[in-house]
């Protein structure tokens, strides 16, 4: 956008992608070569170099174009460039400003204000990530990091506001996102939890009993014992303690979301501690893991695909996302659908390879 308010036009596919590629990784430096591999894909032209410098420069135009320093705000870094953004300057990072703000006022027992500001994070999404870049590579696992952490703050604020004792307020929202993601056993419970406290115990049995089908059909599993737990509650018509339940779940959150400044403060990365003790560092914006040699991760085995899945630090989260592998990827002992955010200690399974994500 100008500094006149209107919009400005961003050129070409590869023009944007290159711009796409700094927002990802606002104020880290990318490394030319890196760029090059994503927007090429790894198959560049003798001229992508020069090629790239050409959009580098007509990037700083039109940041020029904006009443701002282009040299200051996309510097020449060695061995790349470096888009300098505040994170209140850019969409995402005003979402994750306003989740992290979200989940430690509902760690703190403030619903009312953890509702709130969840609900300006999820404001700032104004439709599908990237959606027109996505014939490049780097975008979805990218996009589907950012949709993992969009659906989290979706389920806080639902959590908030059954703390708040608006269950009856996100029962349709709540119907819709079960529809989309029907194995997320933390949607149906807090499904199952606003249609009790609405007085439809019969509907929260219902729900039950719908995702206990789904799960075994269609993956073989059952549901998880704090579903279980609850289901039992329900039966027994005993009452919900949902505050307690609500600040015990985003207390969590907070923690695991400290101990990655932590983490990122020391050495900016996390790691992947595989069965025989070797710790793989998650650095820079997206990990890959598969079978050929330019993974990040390379597993030797035909059963895993060739570009099997990716770990991205989305600046909330370490979220994994299977890349349409042929068998699946598991975390905490349960097939992931798409992605998954990462918690410190949770075990992750690739064709019988195994992993322990860590914080530190």
């Amino acid at each position: 956008m100008g500094a006149d308010g209107t919009d400005l036009p961003l050129g070409a596919a590869k023009q944007r992608a290159v711009l796409a590629l700094l927002l990802i990784n606002r104020n880290r430096t990318v490394a030319i070569d890196s760029l090059i591999d994503a927007v090429w894909q790894q198959d560049p032209p003798p001229e992508a170099r020069a090629s790239l410098h050409a959009h580098v420069s007509r990037i700083r135009r039109l940041i020029g174009s904006a009443a701002v320093d282009p040299a200051a705000i996309l510097a020449s870094v060695q061995p790349g460039y470096r888009l300098a953004v505040p994170e209140k300057d850019c969409d995402f990072g005003r979402f994750a400003i306003e989740q992290k703000a979200g989940i430690e006022e509902a760690a703190a027992g403030r619903f009312e204000e953890a509702s709130g500001h969840l609900s300006s994070a999820l404001a700032e999404w104004r439709g599908p990530v990237l959606e027109d870049l996505r014939d490049f590579q780097f975008v979805q696992p990218f996009a589907s990091a950012l949709m993992e952490n969009r659906l989290v703050a979706l389920g806080a604020r639902a959590e908030a506001e059954i703390a708040c004792g608006r269950a009856h307020l996100i029962i349709s929202e709540l119907e819709a996102l079960v529809a989309e993601h029907p194995y997320r056993e933390p949607l149906w419970a807090q499904l199952m939890t606003a249609y009790y406290l609405a007085q439809r115990q019969y509907e929260a049995l219902g729900a039950y009993g719908r995702l206990k089908v789904a799960l075994a059909d269609d993956l073989g599993i059952d549901a998880g014992p704090a579903l279980q737990r609850l289901h039992q509650r329900i039966l027994r018509q005993e009452p919900l303690d949902v505050r307690q339940a609500a600040r015990a779940t985003a207390k969590r959150a907070a923690a695991t979301r400290r101990r990655r400044t932590e983490v990122a403060q020391e050495s900016a990365v996390a790691y992947l501690r595989d069965a025989g003790g070797s710790r793989y560092p998650l650095r820079g914006a997206a990990t890959r893991i598969g079978r050929v040699p330019d993974n990040d991760i390379v597993l030797d085995d035909d059963t895993v695909s060739r570009y099997h899945a990716v770990v991205v630090d989305t600046g909330n989260s370490f979220v994994i996302t299977d890349l349409r592998s042929a068998n699946g990827v598991d975390v905490a002992d349960r097939r992931i659908r798409v992605s998954a955010t990462l918690a410190d200690g949770d075990r992750i399974c690739i064709c019988g390879h195994e992993f322990v994500f860590e914080m530190s």
